[in-house]
């Protein structure tokens, strides 16, 4: 082909800018995969401080420590966001897998369902187990 009959084109669809705008199902579909790798984080967290809590009580008062401070909160509490939004992003595969909820408008509403649902989840579950 030509040099000059050739069409300018980006060669990458990750390109952000004026050739590609991220949609929310990719993104939510992303997010799933970050939730599911920092719920790890977590899970190690509570590990250790159950094996600090055998291990005896200067260990323990360091994990207990760590565990409640402002970072450990912070930890716990999107952790625990990270839980519920990656539940129910697996609930939104599972209908995926059904062949529900494909067309983009509908998928793309189960996406904000996903994440407001977290919020809300999130929300609710503080206020049941921290009053």
């Amino acid at each position: 082909m030509a040099d000059e009959n050739r069409i300018q084109r980006p060669l990458s669809p990750f390109m952000i800018g004026p050739y590609y705008r991220p949609q929310l199902t990719s993104m939510s579909s992303i997010l799933t995969r970050i939730t599911g790798n920092a719920l790890i984080v977590a899970t190690f967290a509570m590990v250790w401080w159950l094996l600090a809590l055998a291990a005896g009580p200067e260990a323990f008062a360091t994990a207990e420590w760590w565990i409640t401070s402002w970072v450990g909160n912070l930890v716990m509490l999107l952790s625990l966001w990270g839980m519920w939004y990656h539940y129910l992003a697996g609930l939104r595969h599972l209908a995926f897998d059904a062949g529900k909820a494909l067309d983009i408008p509908t998928a793309e509403k189960v996406g904000w369902a996903c994440i407001y649902g977290s919020v809300v989840l999130t929300v609710l579950t503080v206020l049941l187990f921290w009053i």
